[in-house]
């Protein structure tokens, strides 16, 4: 599987997708229509060389992430405004929302959503572990209870928001978000079709990122024990950055690599996106479709990877090895044309026929194996006649 690069994020009725500073919202409106917005944004972590650094640059993608939902949640809102609502009243707001007071409206639902996060997840509870001390003896066991009770919690959330008929359809776009962009990295061309059996499971999810702050937060206050209740608010509090950005960091490894132990650590935030992802219809994944070709250019991308694909199969030769000569085993050979190649310049070594067998062999295997393109057919070709010419030319001096 080959990364894209690209990720996303549900809204109402649509799809958000993002590719480097490009993102693109894609709603399905009341009367069907599909719209498409297209917007630029530029990360934080690009105005500070310090944020570009592994885990600095997880703490402001977090924030980042919540700048860009907060934005595209509230376009994709405006589309199910009442139609009553008078055009001029609609105008002013237009403008409004193009103004000053738009971005410092955003900048507060920022701090707020970031506040009750830490609130809910972080500072619950330690509050509710608390009640329990006096009971438990020892503080790793109170430290193994809050981060269980915060898991919990994390889940009830998720449980309780799903049973709102608007969440439910959230989650169904979630979906299709998902299978698009595996439809892409495993190689599919982006049609309903291709992306309807794909799994809607992606290691680069948010929910797998939320999942991971839960298991490292608990790493972390093992480590750190304050005390008092007031510090152990605190350290909770003030560790947040450390733990998103490492958080972030393996996120980041997991989408990039398929290594055994990343791939078992994903695991559980895989499951935890049951939850949270749904099976789409077609007409979502339509919209989630709409909103990837209007920032990624998906032909090229499949047709690069087929080409990245392709170069790295054995038996396919690079451009020096087709001039200088190609080897198979410890068996090489010049690619000099015609028969009775053997012994052609002083020092080079005499080929038994055993080896002009296996040569020949070796290259009716690997042009069997790898399927061909119209750039190879003919080279290949040679290859295996050239082969054959010394196999022949041994069984003719017998």
């Amino acid at each position: 599987m080959k990364p894209s690069g690209i990720g996303g994020m549900a809204v109402i009725e649509g799809v958000m997708m993002r590719n480097k500073d490009d993102y693109a919202v894609a709603v399905r409106k009341p009367n069907n229509e599909i719209t498409v917005g297209k917007f630029k944004y530029k990360d934080f972590s690009k105005k500070v060389k310090l944020f570009k650094l592994p885990i600095f640059r997880g703490i402001l993608a977090f924030i980042d992430s919540m700048v860009i939902g907060i934005k595209v949640i509230n376009y994709s809102a405006s589309f199910f405004e009442e139609e009553e609502q008078p055009k001029k009243a609609k105008k002013e707001q237009a403008k409004k929302n193009d103004s000053f007071i738009t971005a410092l409206l955003t900048a507060l639902a920022v701090i707020v959503s970031l506040a009750s996060s830490i609130l809910i997840f972080m500072v619950l509870p330690v509050l509710i572990a608390n009640l329990f001390a006096k009971m438990i003896k020892g503080t790793f066991l109170l430290y193994l209870l809050e981060g269980i009770l915060r898991l919990l919690i994390f889940i009830g959330y998720i449980l309780a928001a799903s049973q709102m008929k608007e969440i439910k359809r959230v989650f169904m776009y979630h979906g299709a978000e998902h299978k698009v962009i595996n439809c892409l990295e495993n190689g599919f061309e982006l049609t309903v079709e291709n992306v309807k059996w794909q799994t809607k499971a992606h290691k680069r999810c948010g929910t797998s990122f939320m999942f991971l702050v839960m298991f490292i937060s608990l790493v972390f206050f093992v480590i750190i024990r304050p005390q008092t209740l007031l510090w152990r608010i605190l350290s909770r509090i003030m560790l947040v950055p450390a733990i998103a950005g490492v958080s972030y960091e393996f996120i980041r490894l997991a989408g990039r690599t398929e290594n055994k132990l990343v791939n078992i650590l994903s695991k559980p935030g895989l499951w935890l996106q049951a939850l949270t992802t749904k099976e789409p219809d077609e007409d979502m994944i339509e919209v989630a479709i709409k909103s990837v070709e209007a920032v990624f250019d998906w032909r090229t991308f499949l047709e690069e990877a087929a080409n990245e694909k392709e170069q790295s199969k054995p038996g396919k030769k690079s451009e020096k090895e087709r001039k200088t000569g190609k080897t198979y085993g410890s068996s090489e050979y010049s690619v000099t044309r015609g028969k009775n190649v053997r012994g052609a310049r002083k020092g080079t070594s005499v080929t038994s026929k055993d080896t002009a067998k296996k040569e020949y062999a070796a290259a009716a295997e690997i042009t069997i194996a790898s399927p061909k393109t119209a750039a190879y057919d003919d080279e290949d070709d040679d290859e295996i006649l050239k082969a054959l010419d010394k196999y022949l030319d041994f069984n003719d001096e017998d």
